[in-house]
């Protein structure tokens, strides 16, 4: 696990669509700095409009020199000792020197640099009207460099309530960096927008087409692979007759030719965890032992773990984890390692059992060696990695109530403390919502989307809540509610009503820079919700589309192609039964002609502070990394969109890739290069490794303290204990009834009456067929007559 590190971000906010990358403007466009060269001397030893700045523990100097780039004067900083923090000259932060810039705007930056240090960035900072001069973020990495050498880069659009801006170069490591001609020119603005190419509800909404070739395998898990091709794990699929015959299942769909390859399966790794290790292997932990008896014990998780091979597709074995865990949490760290939380042990009670993948090691680590608060964080908890290391429980979890508390909170494993947060709404109606870190990662904000309650089964809710990590004290604000679609209930669609949302929600990072969410159900694994819409962060609104035609409820996935297209597949409602359709998004952006390309990627191992180049066969407005999907239940904590500030030379486009690998985990991602149409490239895969930075004492960039005042309750390691009693019914199924394969609920929807009848004819409605009596035991009063089968005609007549 990495060492506590709140590192800055070293990368640039989000880069809409919409604006044109070219070539930098010409010379002769209005330079926005005054000043630029140095050459006007101005109060305490700093030359006209420009300042000193920086903070924490080290030796400095500023000094105007005479080794210029142009003219006679250049400025130098220099650290000689650090313990932390940076040093920066600045444009002034006045009325009079910072330069003025409209929202919504970019402005190309650039300046001639030499540096000793490769610890040097070009840093942001802008005032808002009502907050005052706030960090904003860094740019661009300068490295060493003996001679004058040019840097330029691209800012993100002007956020709403920024006036004015300031800017220079940080110092975050002992060395020296010198800067002359300083320039800012705003971008053109852009071309207008080409025609689209679909009808005009596609090219409004998008389009869905259902694929003519089944998915084979009974798939709850998705897995996205570094040759795009897609790992679906059923393991038994949660069928009881597959798991008494020892079937246990995974396939491998490529979307370039629309095949499935049956893959053998070792272990039921039904409702295991799952993720990319930063080798492109994917790392599967636990599954299911046993289903639940009724009367007896519920679902047990085994310690099995496996790593599954793109290259010869196949599993083999790991060690053991330290406890079962049905259901478990998987987010790979900085590091390289996966942290993992949750789920149900082979005794079927709740896991309080940390888990600790060690990347350098191969194998999961000794629970000695694994920081333990001895907390149960119930099952699929949502656990996000900040910028800074520490993990973000984001609310969104699996199965009936949320943890005490607010239902969300901060973890950090360095002091094994977890401190609340607050602003959740509802916070036991989040089952099985969906949590993401909204793109661009840099901007540290999470969106949490609907949810329910399998308990007490009540209508899921359309609440949407957003909250900033960046902030001194993270709260949850209140978002936009999700657009209302059509519900069957059994009797055809009809359109959702008062409050009512969708459980069972999948949401999807797109390349755009805008979410995409999709499928749901409106109760415990009955009556889908047909809604989908695209979420864009930059205005905090939802835009309906069109939606999926498949019902896409409990054990439905969906995420992003290398094409950019969009896949869902999967729904296991409570009858038992399975819908092996595979439908496919192709979003508006499309269908506005024809894409850009990117024609080389110079080298695919990236490393973290590197500029990297490619070329594109025309102009593109923003490039982005995309973490691929490990998707199951509505979750995937590693989801994320890492924007990458461009360089750009003609069809030559530098990129300027992050120093934090907090930020952006070391593996294999999807490379986009998007235009200002927003229309995006295929996708290119690149390696970013971490080992070279991560083995420095001070890789990292100087320190931004975010989400470092935190106001809720801190709770430290709790006394050690063996395990949280779960009940039996965990999964909102009454086992009383039916094969282990169908779910008759413990509560029924708000709608159905508490009578055998009404209850019945819900079941009827919903195609539950013969349901056989499991024991002596009718807890749902469904077999009146006592023989043996629920909602025989007999039952029916009596009271």
């Amino acid at each position: 696990m990495n060492r506590r590190r709140r590192t800055a971000l070293l990368a640039v906010g989000a880069l809409t669509a919409g604006l044109l990358l070219t070539a930098p403007q010409p010379a002769s466009a209005a330079n926005l700095i005054k000043n630029a060269g140095f050459e006007t001397a101005g109060t305490g030893g700093m030359p006209y409009c420009w300042e000193k700045s920086g903070w924490g523990d080290n030796d400095f100097t500023f000094t105007t020199t005479s080794d210029a780039h142009s003219g006679s004067k250049a400025m130098k900083v220099e650290l000689t000792r650090r313990t932390e923090g940076d040093r920066k000259a600045l444009i002034t932060e006045s009325a009079e020197c910072a330069p003025v810039v409209s929202v919504g705007k970019q402005y190309d930056l650039n300046l001639w640099y030499k540096s000793t240090t490769p610890d040097a960035a070009v840093t942001l900072f802008r005032h808002d009207a009502t907050a005052g001069w706030q960090y904003w973020t860094d740019l661009k990495t300068l490295q060493i460099a003996g001679s004058w050498t040019e840097a330029s880069v691209r800012t993100p659009e002007v956020p709403t309530g920024t006036d004015r801006i300031t800017w220079g170069v940080s110092v975050y490591g002992t060395g020296s960096a010198t800067t002359d001609d300083y320039t800012m020119e705003q971008v053109a603005d852009p071309v207008p927008a080409p025609q689209c190419t679909g009808t005009a509800e596609q090219c409004a909404n998008g389009r869905w087409d259902v694929l003519p070739t089944q998915n084979p395998v009974r798939s709850m898990h998705s897995v996205v692979l570094n040759n795009g091709k897609v790992l679906l794990i059923a393991g038994s699929g949660n069928s009881e007759e597959q798991f008494n015959a020892g079937t246990f299942t995974s396939a491998v769909y490529d979307p370039v030719n629309g095949t499935y390859k049956v893959i053998p399966t070792p272990k039921d790794m039904f409702c295991s965890g799952h993720v990319q290790l930063q080798d492109g292997r994917v790392l599967v932990m636990s599954g299911n032992k046993a289903y639940p008896v009724a009367g007896g014990h519920g679902y047990e998780g085994f310690k099995d773990s496996y790593v599954f091979d793109p290259v010869t597709e196949k599993y083999s074995k790991t060690n053991d984890m330290n406890d079962g865990h049905w259901y478990p949490s998987a987010t790979i760290l900085g590091n390289g390692d996966v942290i993992s939380f949750g789920g149900l042990r082979e005794d079927s009670t709740g896991s309080v059992t940390a888990e600790l993948w060690s990347d350098a090691e191969q194998k999961w680590l000794e629970l000695w060696k694994v920081n333990q608060t001895w907390s149960y964080w119930g099952l699929y908890p949502s656990m996000i990695l900040m910028q800074d290391g520490r993990l973000f429980y984001s609310g969104s979890h699996v199965f009936g109530n949320n943890i005490p508390g607010t239902g969300s909170a901060i973890y950090d494993y360095d002091t094994n403390t977890v401190t609340q947060v607050p602003g959740l709404r509802n916070k036991d109606e989040r089952d099985q919502s969906a949590s993401v870190l909204l793109p661009p990662a840099q901007d540290q904000k999470v969106l949490t989307i609907g949810g329910g309650n399998i308990d007490s089964n009540p209508d899921a809710n359309g609440l949407t809540d957003v909250i900033d990590l960046k902030q001194a004290s993270p709260a949850y604000t209140a978002g936009p509610p999700l657009p209302q679609g059509t519900v069957d209930l059994g009797n055809g669609k009809q359109a959702e009503t008062g409050d009512q949302g969708k459980m069972y929600v999948s949401a999807v990072l797109l390349p755009d820079g805008k979410v995409l969410e999709t499928g749901g159900a409106l109760h415990n694994r009955a009556d889908p919700v047909y809604e989908s819409s695209l979420y864009d962060p930059d205005t905090g609104t939802f835009d309906p589309v069109a939606a999926d035609p498949e019902a896409r409820g409990y054990h439905s996935s969906a995420f992003l192609l290398p094409d950019g297209r969009v896949m869902t597949t999967g729904d296991n409602p409570g009858n038992g039964t399975w819908n092996h359709n595979v439908s496919i998004y192709t979003p508006p952006y499309l269908l506005k002609g024809p894409r850009p390309s990117i024609t080389s990627v110079i080298d695919t191992e990236w490393t973290y502070g590197d500029t990297q180049r490619i070329t594109v066969d025309r102009p593109i407005a923003k490039a982005e990394l995309i973490r691929p999907a490990a998707v199951t239940h509505s979750s995937d904590p590693n989801q994320r969109f890492v924007d990458l500030p461009l360089s750009v030379d003609g069809n030559n486009v530098d990129l300027n890739v992050t120093s934090n690998p907090d930020l952006a985990p070391p593996g294999w991602y999807m490379l986009f290069a998007v235009d200002a149409g927003g229309v995006p490239s295929v996708a290119k895969w690149v390696h970013l490794q971490g080992p070279s930075a991560l083995s420095a004492t001070d890789a990292t960039a100087h320190v931004h303290s975010f989400a470092d005042s935190l106001e809720g309750k801190v709770t430290e390691p709790g006394k050690k204990r063996t395990s949280q009693k779960v009940p039996v019914t965990v999964s909102g199924c009454d086992r009383h009834y039916g094969s282990i394969n169908v779910c008759v609920p413990t509560d029924f929807p708000p709608s159905v009456k508490a009578t055998t009848k009404a209850r019945c004819d819900w079941l009827k409605k919903n195609d539950y067929g013969r349901l056989k009596v499991n024991g002596k035991d009718d807890p749902l009063r469904l077999d009146r007559d006592g023989d043996g089968v629920a909602c025989g005609k007999a039952d029916l007549r009596k009271r």
